[in-house]
């Protein structure tokens, strides 16, 4: 499950591995156990959690993985700081998400989106088929009803996006889409354009520029029209913050 899919739903997954893995990392992207400091022993972290130590150790071995901790022989497993964090892991962003948003959260993700998705929009005009054209028309024409929702109007985007991701050709920019489903998880609680007749008309004439500059084969355009869209979003969301503070996450079901 997606953060997107999450965040709309509140559902968090429930293997035993899954929860360790979400309450310690939640717990250290918070800074509820800080940065530097040594997790408690494998005793008491199974007995907390109820847990075999074949499964901590999984969850240990998941947690490393994310840079979130790293485990020293005779010393423990210490938090490792904040400068270590694999920001591109899609639970790690949710984590981030969950502990609060402010405008500076919110700015390095428009920038890390301002450095990838224009350059994928450019590569797409120049590597995608016809076919891939053809597809992403069929996507952004989702975007233009009236009768969109908060969480249908977030998956077609996200949709759309992750299609020109795919269509650039490069499996890296694939790999860094968890940046594009955080911003829409963010967009989706806190200004989502579902808000009004105008805004989704809005949102379905950009994406459709996006789609039309690609299929026109022309870079420059498809950065343009890609950027636009970038920053109208993340202005949206600027001013949702100014008005009021983000609702807490909704609880799991």
């Amino acid at each position: 499950m997606g953060l997107l899919e999450t965040t709309i739903t509140g559902r968090k997954r429930r293997s035993s591995h899954a929860h360790v893995v979400a309450e310690l990392g939640s717990a250290i992207v918070s800074g509820e156990i800080p940065e530097g400091s040594l997790l408690p022993g494998d005793t008491d972290l199974s007995a907390r959690f109820g847990v075999s130590r074949t499964v901590l150790r999984e969850a240990m071995k998941t947690l490393a993985a994310k840079r979130l901790v790293e485990p020293k022989a005779k010393v423990g497993t210490r938090v490792l700081d904040r400068a270590s964090w694999n920001f591109f892991d899609a639970d790690v962003l949710g984590w981030r998400c969950e502990s609060g948003l402010d405008f500076e959260f919110i700015e390095h993700l428009a920038e890390m989106r301002m450095a990838l998705e224009p350059a994928a929009a450019a590569a797409a005009s120049l590597r995608a088929s016809n076919d891939d054209i053809v597809q992403l028309y069929a996507i952004a024409a989702r975007f233009d009803d009236l009768s969109h929702t908060p969480e249908t109007i977030a998956k077609v985007d996200l949709e759309f996006h992750l299609a020109i991701a795919r269509m650039s050709g490069n499996p890296f920019m694939r790999s860094a889409s968890a940046i594009v489903e955080a911003a829409l998880a963010i967009s989706f609680q806190l200004s989502s354009p579902a808000a009004s007749p105008e805004k989704i008309d809005e949102v379905a004439t950009n994406h459709l520029r996006i789609a039309h500059a690609i299929a026109s084969r022309d870079p420059d355009k498809a950065i343009s029209a890609m950027r636009h869209v970038i920053n109208v979003g993340r202005s949206r969301i600027r001013a949702s913050l100014a008005v009021s503070p983000p609702s807490p996450p909704p609880e799991a079901a």
